[in-house]
């Protein structure tokens, strides 16, 4: 279970998706980008997280093997696809949005949420990926409209209460309509955390600016609001089953 706020229904469109043959990693050392200096801010930017599990939750069968067959350990570990078969692990991607205009709200999966590209707030969730699929979640922002956007956080919680970024590898990416995609790797070890501030986007003076977070939190939702100062109501919300 987690928490949800949000408006909006949303139409099914034709997305740009950009590509670049390079990219750039935002870290601790390297925390900020310029969509406006690298002429990336406008057309839609993609927001796709993805995420495996790692090997390391399996350390029991794997020492079993290895009894078998020695010469396994001379291998590096694997990141295995997640399957549902595997672990019960169902990271979402989110996003919290400021206009300047004032409205607030959330796009996220939980409580069908999904956005709108090209009527406020701008932003279309692509749908749930509930079990780690090769192409992971997608957002679209429509940079198009970037006047009205003033913030926006990308966020990545865990439904179901199952704590697990220790237990996975999980990177979101942006991909501008031009330029290099830009990489923010979730590999800090917080196993008791459920949701992940991951990057924030501002209007800064007309400049949008990409700004590494990777702010781990115990709670949902409602505790990354209280942290970036949102003001949101938030209620409790379910998925339905599959």
């Amino acid at each position: 279970m987690g928490f949800f706020d949000g408006l909006l229904g949303a139409r099914v469109n034709d997305f740009d998706t950009g590509s670049a043959d390079n990219s750039i990693q935002l870290t601790r050392r390297h925390q900020q980008v310029s969509l406006t200096k690298q002429d990336a801010a406008t057309g839609h930017l993609r927001v796709n997280l993805n995420w495996r599990m790692r090997t390391s939750d399996f350390d029991g069968t794997q020492r079993t093997s290895l009894l078998r067959h020695p010469f396994k350990a001379l291998k590096p570990p694997e990141v295995l696809g997640h399957g549902q078969s595997m672990v019960n692990v169902d990271l979402d991607l989110g996003c919290l949005y400021e206009l300047m205009d004032g409205t607030k709200g959330v796009v996220q999966p939980l409580g069908g949420y999904l956005g709108d590209v090209n009527a406020p707030p701008y932003i279309k969730l692509s749908g749930d990926d509930r079990f780690g699929s090769a192409s992971g979640e997608t957002m679209y922002v429509n940079l198009d409209h970037r006047d009205a956007i003033k913030r926006l956080l990308v966020f990545v919680y865990i439904y179901d209460q199952t704590p697990a970024f220790d237990r996975t590898h999980a990177v979101v990416t942006l991909y501008p309509s031009n330029g290099p995609r830009i990489e923010i790797g979730l590999d800090e070890r917080h196993p008791q955390a459920r949701s992940c501030a991951v990057v924030l986007i501002e209007n800064v003076k007309g400049e949008l600016l990409v700004r590494r977070e990777v702010k781990f939190v115990y709670g949902f939702q409602g505790e990354l609001d209280r942290l970036y100062g949102w003001g949101l109501q938030w209620g409790r919300g379910y998925k339905t089953k599959t």
